[in-house]
């Protein structure tokens, strides 16, 4: 081969060389880890329940929903089985060590997780749902204003009961911020009036313990007139203990939520009514403001760092109306 023809080769493989090393270089990297933000990769998001309750059957649609309509995050559902801080920071340990870029948590006790929320935060996005915890580095709350939904629930007490009389409150713990937030608001709307609040009794999320509570309290209390339960459950809890003391004409029932059980009561006159939020726009939001973040866009953090979405109340004129509407949210 000639010395010029080997050097034209020559030249002609390094120039090759040099066009696939630019070309390569000038493509965007692809990478399947969280948050690379390269092509076809999504942000992984988590929301963590504070129980299993039926309540959050409809925040993880609004997951879904959000999943569904932003390309760009793949989400995880937790539940934490038996409702303590203890097993919520063995999930949230276990997302951290998976890297995950953002929690929506319903802290159980607020006050005594400030210091895992904070080790989060500091790993992680942390927004709040449900229950707050304003004394943390958590970015966002979304959720009900627990004061002002207890002030509606002890309204709706006040019309059951005109004439006033002895109330009992159930809930499962009230270390929660949404517990002792519901109660000061209960408080607050009862204060002046003829209604007196004997007591509050916690049942840590277990049923059958909130029953037994209720049941208790029928037979302690033989003028009781009335009973709140501010947990989605403790509805049904209640309703059950007072058909079994046949008082469904005595006792007036307000609870919170939509359970089966809290709707059907409402509809057969066995529950006055229900103070109902929105679990759903719960679901939706958090996840569609931590992507919004995590895509270089705060402007949906309000300057207050809470997002309050609206409760509704649920009583014998409207409630075949909401069934219908959550019946549709949830595909049945």
């Amino acid at each position: 081969m000639q010395p010029e023809k080997s050097m034209r080769l020559i030249c002609a493989f390094v120039c090759t060389l040099l066009l696939t090393f630019v070309f390569t270089s000038c493509q965007p990297k692809s990478s399947s880890g969280a948050g690379a933000g390269g092509a076809g990769t999504k942000h992984r998001l988590a929301f963590v329940t504070n129980n299993a309750s039926p309540f959050w059957v409809i925040a993880r649609k609004g997951t879904e929903k959000a999943a569904q309509d932003i390309p760009s995050i793949q989400v995880e559902f937790r539940i934490p089985g038996d409702g303590t801080a203890a097993e919520q920071q063995r999930l949230v340990d276990d997302l951290l060590a998976q890297k995950i870029e953002g929690i929506a948590i319903s802290p159980v006790d607020p006050t005594n997780q400030t210091d895992m929320l904070n080790r989060a935060a500091a790993q992680t996005l942390v927004v709040t749902q449900d229950s707050d915890a304003p004394n943390t580095n958590r970015i966002c709350y979304i959720g009900t204003d627990n004061v002002g939904a207890g002030r509606q629930a002890g309204q709706l007490v006040k019309e059951a009961l005109p004439n006033g009389g002895k109330i009992m409150v159930f809930v499962g713990v009230l270390d929660a911020a949404n517990a002792q937030q519901r109660y000061q608001g209960l408080k607050e709307a009862l204060a002046g009036s003829n209604v007196q609040i004997l007591d509050v009794r916690t049942d840590n999320t277990d049923r059958v313990r909130a029953k037994s509570n209720a049941s208790d309290t029928l037979v302690k209390f033989a003028d009781i007139a009335g009973m709140v339960g501010l947990w989605s459950y403790n509805g049904p809890a209640i309703l059950s203990a007072v058909k079994d003391a046949n008082k469904t004409d005595k006792v007036k029932i307000i609870a919170f939520d939509e359970e089966d059980e809290t709707l059907g009561g409402i509809k057969s006159g066995e529950i006055y009514a229900t103070v109902v939020q929105q679990p759903y726009e719960f679901g939706y939001r958090s996840m569609e403001l931590m992507s919004k973040i995590l895509n270089g866009d705060r402007s949906g953090i309000p300057a207050g760092k809470q997002i309050f979405v609206p409760t509704i109340a649920v009583k014998k004129d409207n409630v075949e109306q909401f069934t219908k509407e959550l019946k549709q949210r949830l595909g049945k």
